[in-house]
């Protein structure tokens, strides 16, 4: 009797197992949604502004569903569209990636590079994302350049550390970015300094959301920080949130609209639209696309 009722359990776990497991990889993980936050960081006479920020689509070649959903964004009318890295996960991805992003490129937008823009993906054991000092592995070369060329192409402004302004929603705005901390591209010192006080808005952009450099980025007065690479945990328990977020970000912080601490500058970090292609799994943390709507303060 007690011999049936352990197997009954041990079924019953591997069953459920199975079936999380189906929905993580077959339902949730194609569950694409649009978020939209109000950030209050506009003048208080200003017109509110919408900032579409898109990030880690790690776009595999035959991903039709998600280059459609995509695509079909340019349906918001955005003010200014930013993308923030992680945008390919094979070397034959570019033409996926502009499938998705064509009926964007003809508005105004800024972008950084994340790791996965340079080298694909390599297997890889999920729990070693619970080592702080964890070695990064670098997977075949990815044709990052020609993604480059694309996005500058169209006019849309390249913040690997970097620094300009642009025009959008009928104003001038202030951006700068770094290129991705996560492989210490990053170089904030080179395009460090107070943002201009005649600019109607600061963004400031960065792959993999490092405490160090957005510290930096808020200190000089960057309204809005904006990031992604932290897929909001990927695999998150409903009631507890994000287990890590592969960077120096708390997991509070792992995605969503937060203050950021001893400022008054505004983090927004993008769960992202992709999964690792060796972990194709979301759980309580479906993949998403933001539209921030900006108004006074």
């Amino acid at each position: 009797m007690r011999k049936r009722t352990l197997f009954r359990l041990a079924a019953g776990t591997v069953a459920a197992g199975a079936a999380t497991l189906a929905y993580a990889s077959l339902i949730e993980r194609n569950m694409f949604t649009l978020r939209r936050y109000d950030v209050p960081v506009l003048p208080t006479d200003a017109e509110p502004l919408r900032v579409l920020h898109l990030s880690d689509l790690h776009m595999m070649p035959d991903q039709r569903r998600k280059q459609e959903w995509v695509a079909s964004l340019a349906a918001l009318d955005p003010d200014l569209v930013v993308v923030t890295g992680d945008n390919m996960a094979h070397p034959d991805a570019v033409p996926g990636v502009l499938r998705a992003l064509q009926p964007l490129l003809d508005l105004p937008g800024a972008f950084v590079f994340g790791s996965n823009d340079y080298t694909g993906p390599v297997l890889k054991n999920p729990f070693t994302y619970f080592l702080p000092d964890r070695e990064y592995t670098e997977g075949v070369p990815l044709p990052y350049e020609e993604l480059r060329d694309v996005f500058t192409g169209a006019g849309w402004v390249d913040l690997n550390n970097a620094r300009t302004t642009l025009k959008a929603g009928g104003r001038e705005i202030e951006l700068v970015g770094v290129d991705d901390p996560h492989i210490e591209r990053d170089d904030y010192a080179a395009v460090a300094g107070p943002v201009s006080p005649g600019a109607a808005l600061s963004i400031a952009l960065a792959h993999s959301p490092e405490p160090a450099v957005l510290d930096r980025m808020a200190a000089d007065g960057f309204g809005l920080l904006l990031a992604g690479h932290t897929h909001g945990g990927q695999v998150c328990v409903p009631g507890y949130g994000a287990l890590v977020t592969n960077c120096g970000l708390p997991r509070s912080m792992a995605r969503g609209l937060h203050r950021w601490p001893g400022s008054d500058s505004w983090l927004h970090v993008s769960a992202g639209l992709g999964t690792h292609p060796t972990a194709p799994v979301r759980f309580a943390c479906p993949p998403e696309a933001s539209v921030l709507t900006l108004i006074p303060r």
